[in-house]
């Protein structure tokens, strides 16, 4: 009986391991949903079971490994998330169409996959997991693949997202010395340059519109400042800037000192490459002369 045990248990860590894996061929990769069904079918029995969180045992203790990378941070734990849903149940209600029209998005986002291998034949696919969280994630990459929040993803706009994601899984990690709000933004802004040339779709638009339209006054102030701390200012990741701007402005700000660098290059391939393993952040902005156009 102990050896059966062992067995099995090696069998569930073998199967986690093994979906863990990225490949290197585009059409291998995998795309994992079941998240989103679970998440549904625990949902449903909210207000019809005796159970007083089928999160936890209809969700959760389901889950794939994304969904399990997904609880740090953001998820939490089962009874966190039923708090949260019984909070804004409304919003829920109404994410759930979009959310299960994502089950039918992965021949476009493997289209995705192929751009890049072009622009990039040392890409490497990880998995892809759709989960439903608090609210509080639209999907981050990690060792185990890219997790995509579903209840925060427009169906139309999964294919940018996914890009956006698998782009940081093959981007160079940053030190913490260099890690300043320059390299933050420029790490944020590549993705979706790159996303976008790889999706056909492009970023924010409120943000980019705005960055767009004040382009100048904007570099101005931010090279003052693009030394400081990654989180010292309200460039990065603050959905509510106190100063009146719009949400993530040092993505649009990476974004075109990247796409500066991308044209300026005789070798896109190779400025693909460039722009995925950044050594010396100021050096990139240099060499994407950039700010010239504004001498």
């Amino acid at each position: 009986m102990r050896s059966v045990f062992i067995i099995f248990i090696f069998s569930v860590f073998l199967l986690n391991f093994c979906a863990a894996q990225a490949v290197s061929d585009p059409q291998a990769a995998k795309f994992i949903t079941q998240d989103i069904t679970n998440f549904w079918n625990a949902f449903d029995k909210l207000d019809s079971t005796n159970q007083a969180n089928p999160f936890d045992e209809y969700y959760i203790k389901k889950g794939s490994p994304g969904l399990l990378a997904f609880m740090r941070g953001r998820i939490e734990n089962a009874g966190a998330l039923l708090n949260t849903v019984r909070e804004q149940k409304a919003k829920y209600v109404k994410s759930r169409d979009s959310s299960l029209k994502i089950l039918k998005k992965e021949k476009q986002c493997r289209a995705v996959f192929m751009a890049l291998k072009y622009l990039y034949p040392d890409a490497i696919y990880p998995p892809v997991y759709f989960v439903i969280g608090r609210f509080n994630s639209g999907g981050y990459s990690n060792p185990k693949g890219l997790i995509i929040g579903a209840e925060m993803t427009q169906p139309e706009s999964v294919p940018f997202t996914v890009a956006h994601e698998l782009i940081h899984y093959q981007q160079d990690s940053i030190s913490k010395e260099k890690l300043n709000l320059l390299a933050a933004c420029i790490n944020e802004g590549s993705a979706d340059f790159l996303a976008e040339l790889i999706s056909g779709s492009r970023p924010n638009e409120q943000t980019y519109n705005y960055g767009d339209a004040h382009e100048e006054e904007l570099w101005n102030e931010f090279k003052k400042i693009k030394n400081d701390r990654e989180n010292s200012h309200e460039w990065m990741y603050n959905y509510q800037p106190r100063n009146g701007y719009p949400p993530d402005l040092g993505y649009w700000i990476g974004y075109k000192i990247t796409k500066a660098y991308y044209q300026k290059s005789k070798n896109k391939k190779k400025a693909v490459s460039d722009i995925l393993h950044i050594k010396d952040f100021e050096k990139f902005l240099r060499d994407s002369r950039y700010e010239l156009q504004f001498k």
